[in-house]
């Protein structure tokens, strides 16, 4: 399936019925309160899967997920990704570590929200959509990601995120360009502060 910016995939209390695989593009999966106050939850890219909890027994889906790129997602009926799961180990393998590195970051982002400031959490969001690690140069951030969208992964302001990015531009830590480029010295920064 093919899905243009800004445009949904699937939304909060929809049936849940297959499971998603980004091949191209960016999603982002958030949650919304009984008051209309919204919450990133993740922002996936390329080889990244989402809407799994239909093979776990959910019935809705938990939270709405929206293409912030143009992007191409392979969608997977529920009854399919389950038959291929026990008939193809390649898949099976390679879903499995996909899932097991998810939860290891959700505890992280857990502990993060628990017990960092919001500067730290900013810092630690901009490398993970930065993709750290996965490549030896730093890589742009997708050219929309907003303020706001920073601010609601990481439970703050969108005017403290905004300050906190004028004091990582002018320590260098990022640059923007079209998009936001991630500097390694960032992760010097916050692991040292």
């Amino acid at each position: 399936m093919e899905y243009r910016r800004s445009q949904k995939i699937y939304s909060q209390g929809d049936p849940a019925t297959s499971v998603m695989h980004i091949q191209r593009g960016g999603v982002k999966l958030s949650v919304v309160n009984e008051v209309g106050k919204e919450a990133v939850l993740a922002i996936l890219g390329p080889g990244d899967f989402f809407g799994e909890g239909s093979i776990a027994g959910q019935s809705v889906r938990m939270g709405t997920t929206t293409a912030i790129t143009p992007t191409t997602v392979l969608v997977i009926e529920k009854n399919e990704m389950i038959r291929m799961l026990h008939a193809e180990h390649a898949l099976s393998d390679r879903f499995l570590s996909y899932m097991l590195a998810r939860n290891i970051r959700i505890e992280e982002d857990l502990t993060d929200q628990l017990f960092n400031s919001s500067e730290k959490r900013l810092a630690r969001a901009l490398l993970l959509l930065a993709r750290y690690g996965k490549e030896d140069q730093p890589q742009k951030i997708l050219p929309k990601v907003s303020q706001e969208m920073l601010a609601g992964m990481i439970g703050t302001t969108r005017s403290r995120v905004s300050f906190f990015m004028n004091k990582f531009r002018k320590l260098g830590f990022i640059r923007y360009n079209g998009g936001i480029q991630v500097h390694n010295s960032l992760l010097t920064a916050v692991l040292h502060e």
